[in-house]
């Protein structure tokens, strides 16, 4: 840039002339700039919630498309002393009285006593067996106690028993637990000396210290007996946790249809799509009260959102048990465009289907949450329509930015020329002022001129 401190010659502000001209002529393309910013960013904060609005709209869509949602079952028992329960699909609705005569145990067997962890035992080898599952040990003639439960609970193929070393009154002994209970998983140990003794075969005559035993509980009156605590098919569709055991205690458990959980996905459904209406809306119209327009007034994007929902709502989807639409489920249509919901009436239409309600919305294709689905997915996917919105507004903030800097790059140039030509007045009217004052002088000098001053 041309030197700044000017107007020596001159007297005159250059330099503030200069900015003034220069702002004058970037005034209103920076203002324009800024207006446009303001636009293209207020569209992008627009399509941003509306895709936030659609996305989770299209999540309550994929909850109506889960077979689960409809038709789903639910378990209650009397009382949570003795068992709990747990359903799935399959369930059947009905009451069961469930007695519980016996838990299901896992069996212990311990060794002889021996004197003390640090003695030796023998040599040889243990066979030890659980229900069909065996495995073998070995036995050195310097192992221990300790040693040999060690080796135990550290071998590759022993997936079926615990060794515990526990020093009773009498002396420390080993116990081997079986890690499932039930009496398939009792256990049996063979010891086998080497070393011309006794020692393993004495030490390991196992004695048992808490026995196997099966879960037995009665279903209506039915025995049902289990190798585990867990009884997954005493009752079709229900898991039996059992927790403790009373003959005489009778616990009532009752499976029924879950119809909350469908109401609460068709309820969640329609507070979704009443958010996007809402956004729409707000992007969309125009507030006589207030003055201002929404952001995306008078574009087809939102509208053709709006349109094609309403289509799909408004439709008739085909049952088994004939054309069903929203209004059968108690769910109408406001003049606001919105949709409310009789509870009473859609928990009457829940607790009397028969399938219906889930084959309206979730066959697949032509169900009503498939094809709002689909929909949702052309807006919301990635490279979707939106997605493209986004890329487009992004493009423009681009195209400004280069623009902006394009402006900056010109107006720096002017101010250059503007510098350069008040600078050459400024030299041009220095010199001139030189020859004034100069030829002053000169006059002044010569004899009998009188100076007015």
């Amino acid at each position: 840039m041309a030197l700044t401190s000017v107007g020596i010659g001159s007297g005159i502000d250059i330099g503030g002339i200069v900015t003034a001209l220069v702002d004058a002529e970037s005034a209103g393309k920076i203002a324009q700039f800024d207006a446009n910013e303001g636009i293209i960013t207020a569209k992008i904060s627009g399509i941003g919630a509306l895709k936030s609005a659609m996305s989770e709209f299209n999540t309550k869509l994929a909850t109506l498309m889960e077979a689960d949602t409809f038709g789903s079952q639910k378990v209650a028992v009397s009382t949570k002393d003795y068992l709990s329960a747990t359903v799935d699909e399959t369930a059947v609705s009905g009451s069961y009285q469930v007695k519980v005569e016996q838990l299901a145990q896992s069996q212990k067997v311990s060794t002889a006593v021996v004197a003390d962890n640090a003695t030796t035992i023998g040599t040889g080898s243990l066979a030890i067996a659980v229900g069909s599952n065996s495995f073998n040990i070995d036995v050195e003639a310097t192992d221990t106690l300790t040693e040999i439960m060690n080796k135990i609970n550290s071998s590759d193929d022993n997936d079926d028993v615990t060794a515990t070393i526990i020093n009773g009154e009498l002396g420390p002994q080993l116990v081997l637990g079986s890690k499932t209970t039930g009496l398939d998983s009792t256990i049996s140990v063979t010891a086998t000396d080497t070393d011309g003794n006794t020692g393993l075969a004495d030490t390991f005559t196992m004695t048992e210290v808490t026995p196997a035993k099966n879960a037995i509980v009665y279903i209506d009156g039915v025995k049902v007996v289990s190798q585990e605590n867990t009884i997954e098919e005493g009752i079709t569709g229900v898991s039996l946790t059992l927790t403790a055991a009373d003959i005489d205690k009778t616990t009532t458990l009752t499976v029924s249809k879950d119809t909350a959980k469908t109401k609460n996905a068709i309820e969640g459904f329609v507070e979704a799509y009443n958010s996007v209406m809402t956004t729409i809306k707000d992007l969309s119209s125009y507030d006589a009260d207030t003055e201002q327009a929404g952001i995306l007034q008078g574009d087809s994007l939102p509208r053709s959102i709006q349109s094609q929902m309403r289509y799909m709502l408004s439709s008739q989807y085909s049952t088994s048990d004939g054309d069903k639409m929203l209004a059968n489920l108690g769910i109408t249509t406001t003049t606001a465009g919105l949709l409310e919901v009789d509870s009473t009436k859609l928990t009457e239409a829940i607790a009397s289907d028969t399938g219906a309600i889930a084959e309206m919305f979730s066959t697949e294709d032509t169900g009503l949450a498939s094809r709002m689905s689909s929909l949702m997915d052309s807006y919301v996917d990635y490279g979707g329509v939106l997605d493209s919105r986004d890329t487009s507004l992004d493009d423009q903030l681009s195209r400004l930015t280069d623009s902006r800097e394009a402006l900056a790059t010109r107006m720096e140039a002017y101010s250059d020329r503007l510098y350069a030509q008040y600078n050459a007045m400024d030299l041009i009217v220095a010199s001139l002022n030189s020859t004034s004052s100069d030829l002053q002088s000169r006059l002044d000098s010569l004899p009998g001129l009188v100076n007015n001053n």
